[in-house]
Parts: structure tokens; sequence; C-alpha cells
């Protein structure tokens, strides 16, 4: 009997490779669909109750706005505040000068700067995610099959010729993740978010190298007029023991005079070294923000303490919006939030599609020809089934790192308001404080005045000479102080609240 062979029609073939084609474009319309679901929480800013004034802040301040939370990048910039080289307030111009090159060349400043880039180079890695990837392959062989040798009946080696085969392929191939359940946007998400908090980082690390050299360079004045006042004390020092020595010669004052005039001249003589081991500290301090050797640096000495800027009687709360740090603290609580719906969307299948295309043929001058053509297209779906408890772990882990993220930028802004407090009670208190004290150094020396006259009349003792030179030249030492504090305290102020305060 005539066996027939029985093939698919024309017909049948084209309905089958549409019936294929109709199932791979449902496919890919369905994933296309569920590429918009999303598995993360709805973000929400942690709620915090912010007072809409500062306790420290005077009663003017009782119309102040209300807190929102922080701003960062391009909406920080937009706040209506002084300009961003806010330490030009303070009138100096050696200052302005340092800070600029510490703009450029703070090491702080620049590793903020690497992690910023890196951070940026995460989020256009996993945009990468999203889209598909193309690739192409080439390769050649030459293999043997069915050569070597084997032993027959009568024990001798019979060598069997194989066949030698060469094949030659090139080609293409694509794949493409479809983002059912918000996979890889949830990454896009955590990554931007994380850029963000590298950009506030950055701002941060900025504001903070500029608040450090100006209190470094206030300090360092501090220490230069601690210095000059410590060489005139020593000059008037010198003359009031010379002056002991020549009426002990006289017979007039007793070498216990004599002696107690040398201890207070060597005991100054020891404070004004410490005061110089402090300048040069301070100086070397200064290099080293500026990203430079202390041997490379070297500043001029004036002893002249900037005057404090006056603090604006209206300081509201709002003015924490503008901290880079509270920024950044946000940002990354945005990051966990969005972390929590990559762990979850590993519950869920995930579907990839592949298409592969090329030539393939045993011999390399024919091989781009129509009949060694080969591809193959089609979709891929993968769903873990048993894990051990690994993705609900992960999930758990995620909702975890949620809470730190939001505890710590509850505890960034309340950590920022005890700052502003502590410091404008301060600003407020040491610009008293600093009259006073001016008050307590004119008394002194009027009564150093008096007591000189008395000795050198010979009315009473050396030691009421001395007790009041000591009472004076602590006076003068604690107005440096205080003056020094004040700029400290107005200082840190303005890094607290960003260096943005409007002017009164």
């Amino acid at each position: 009997m005539k066996q027939i062979a029985c093939k698919p029609s024309v017909q049948k073939r084209k309905q089958l490779t549409f019936l294929n084609s109709a199932t791979f474009l449902a496919v890919l319309a369905l994933g296309a669909t569920l590429a918009g679901c999303s598995l993360q929480p709805t973000y929400q800013v942690p709620r915090l109750d912010v007072p809409a004034q500062f306790k420290e802040a005077t009663p003017e301040a009782a119309q102040a706005g209300i807190w929102q939370p922080a701003r960062h990048g391009a909406d920080a910039a937009a706040l209506d505040a002084v300009p961003e080289k806010w330490w030009t307030v303070y009138g100096d111009e050696t200052l302005n000068r340092l800070q600029e090159e510490a703009a450029t060349a703070n090491p702080s400043v620049e590793q903020a700067v690497a992690r910023l880039r890196t951070a940026q180079a995460a989020v256009a890695s996993s945009r990468a995610g999203l889209f598909p990837t193309l690739g192409t392959t080439g390769s050649g062989s030459r293999a043997l099959t069915g050569g070597g040798t084997y032993v027959n009946s009568n024990n001798e080696n019979i060598a069997r010729s194989g066949t030698i085969n060469n094949t030659f392929s090139l080609g293409l191939n694509a794949s493409w993740e479809l983002d059912l359940w918000g996979r890889l946007s949830g990454q896009v998400d955590a990554s931007r978010a994380s850029a963000q908090a590298s950009s506030d980082d950055l701002a941060a690390a900025r504001l903070s190298a500029q608040a450090s050299v100006a209190q470094t360079y206030f300090s360092l004045r501090a220490a230069e007029a601690q210095d000059r006042l410590l060489r005139e004390t020593l000059a008037n020092y010198e003359q009031s023991l010379q002056l002991t020595r020549n009426r002990y010669r006289s017979g007039v004052a007793s070498s216990a005079d004599v002696a107690q005039a040398q201890a207070q001249y060597k005991s100054t003589q020891a404070q004004l070294l410490e005061a110089q081991i402090t300048r040069a500290q301070y100086e070397h301090a200064l290099a080293a923000l500026l990203g430079k050797a202390p041997a490379a640096f070297s500043l001029p000495a004036t002893a002249q303490l900037p005057a404090p800027p006056a603090v604006p009687a209206m300081l509201a709360s709002t003015l924490l919006e503008q901290r880079p740090d509270i920024a950044a603290a946000e940002r990354r609580v945005a990051a966990a939030n969005a972390q929590i719906g990559v762990a979850r969307a590993a519950f869920f299948p995930s579907l990839t599609l592949s298409a592969s295309a090329g030539y393939r043929n045993s011999t390399l001058s024919n091989l781009l020809s129509t009949p060694n053509l080969f591809w193959s297209l089609g979709p891929a779906l993968a769903m873990s089934l048993f894990d051990g408890g690994a993705r609900s772990a992960a999930v758990e882990s995620a909702r975890g790192a949620l809470d730190l993220a939001a505890a710590t930028y509850k505890q960034t802004v309340i950590t920022a308001l005890q700052e502003v407090e502590d410091n404008l009670v301060a600003a407020s208190q040491l610009a008293q404080e600093q009259q006073v004290q001016a008050e307590a150094l004119a008394a002194a020396r009027k009564a150093l005045t008096v007591a000189e006259n008395q000795y050198k009349a010979g009315t009473v003792a050396y030691l009421n000479v001395l007790s009041a030179q000591t009472t004076v030249l602590g006076a003068e030492n604690n107005l440096i102080n205080v003056r020094n504090r004040r700029l400290t305290a107005v200082n840190t102020l303005l890094k607290n609240v960003a260096g943005k305060w409007k002017t009164p």
C-alpha cells in the first residue's frame, strides 16, 4: 500500500502562524497593561508637631509661619532668603576669601560630590532596567566526531576515521523584562530619592564646611587678640617688676613684693606661649579646611574680631525647611518607602520577552543566506514557589528600614529645633554679657589705676596692685572670650537655619 505523507496546507500553516503571533501579542498587551501596577505604599512625610515659632524668639515672632516638610534641590534654592554667601554679613574680606577657597578645595565637600556622582549613576543604572536589552553574538567552531581506534577480535588496534564538522553562526538577541508589579520602577524611585538625599548631603557638607571655616577663623582671631593682650600686659608687668626692684633697693619694698611681681610676670609669659600654640593650631585647622598642607598656608595676624550681625527679631521655625540635612533625611524616608514595593514584587511572577535571530551554517562563505536563517520569539514566566520565608523577611526588613528612616527624620528635626533654641538664647544673652563684661573691665582698670597710685604713695602693699592687675587681665580675657562665644553662637545659628534668614 502506498503511504501518503500528511503535511499541513499553506492555509493551515498561515493560521498557526497567525495564532502564535496573536498569542504573543496578547501576552505583550497584558504585560504592558500590568506594567503600570505598583506595590509601593502611598508615601507620606512623617507628621511632626513643630511650633510655628521658637521658644527663645522674641514676642514679635508670634505671627511666624507654619511648619512644612524640608525642601530639597531646586525647591530650596527658590526660597526668598539672603544670598548663599551668608558669611558676608560679617564684613570681613579675609573671611570672604577663605570661604571662596574652601568652596572648591574642602575635602569633605569633594567627598560629598563623589557620593552624589555615584548616586546619580545608580539612578541611571536602575532606569536602564526599564528598557529592552539588545546584543549580538558570533561564533565559529571545528569539531571531530566518530574518530579514534578500536580493538578487533585479534587484539589489533584498528584506526577509525571520523567526521570533521564546521559550524559558524551570527545573530542578534533581545530581551525585555516587563515591569508587571512595579519592581523596576520602584528601584528607580528609590535610587532617585537616594540621589536627591545625596544632593542635599552635598549642600549640608558645604554649609558645614563654611561654618567650620568661619568658626575656626573667629577662634584664630580671638587667639591673636589674646596674644596681643598678653604682650601688652607683659610690657606693663615688666615695668611694675622694675619699679618693685627699684623700691626694694631703696628699702621701700620687701623681697616678697619682688617675688610676687616676678611670679606674675612669668605666669603671664606662660599664658602668652599657650596663646601662640592655640593660634598656630587654628591656622593649621584652617589649612586643612582649605584642602592645603599647613606648611603651604599662612595667614597674617590682625587680632581683629569682626562684629557679629544682629539676629532678626522674627525668626520663624519655617527656616528649618531650608536645612539640607532635614531635606536629606526626608528623601531617605521616601527611598525606604519605595523599597517596600520592590520587596513586595518578589511575591509575584516576572515576565521576560526574548527574541533572537541570525544565521547558522557549516561554511562561512554562504553564511548570510536565507536557508541558513533561524529565529525564535517568546515570553518566559518565572516565579519562586518556596524560599523558606526569604521574601517575607525582605518585606519586613524594608518596613523596618522605613521606620528607622522616619525616626531618623524626626530626630533630625528635633535636634535642629534644639540647636536653634540653644543658639538663639546664647546669641541674645551673650550680647548682654558682652556689655556687662565691658563695664566690668572699665571698673577693673579704674581700680588698678587707684591701686598703682596708692602703691607709689606707699599707702598700700604691692599685693593690692598685683590683685588689681590680675583682675584687669582676667576681665580683658573674659571680654575676648565672650566676643568669640557670641560670634560662635551667631555663626552656629546661621548654620542651623542654612544661612538663610531674612535681614531685619
